[in-house]
């Protein structure tokens, strides 16, 4: 399943380091952030439950940048 989140992210190397939180968590198959439109895709692990997995990506991205959000 592949879902697309609104974000708010201040750089673009801001952006790649919440790409790379969100790759890293566990229940994400793939994740790519674009900075110009300010939008995460996300694509989970069969059988994950999105919004467990996306509230776990909002910490991992706030542990890298304190300032960014993802609006669920």
């Amino acid at each position: 399943m592949k879902k697309t989140y609104k974000i708010d992210v201040d750089c673009a190397a801001c952006a790649e380091k919440m790409q790379e939180a969100a790759r890293r968590t566990p229940g994400v198959k793939d994740a790519v952030v674009t900075f110009m439109t300010l939008k995460m895709k996300v694509e989970f692990e069969e059988g994950a439950d999105p919004d467990a997995v996306m509230q776990a990506v909002r910490e991992n991205c706030r542990k890298v940048e304190s300032d960014c959000e993802v609006f669920l």
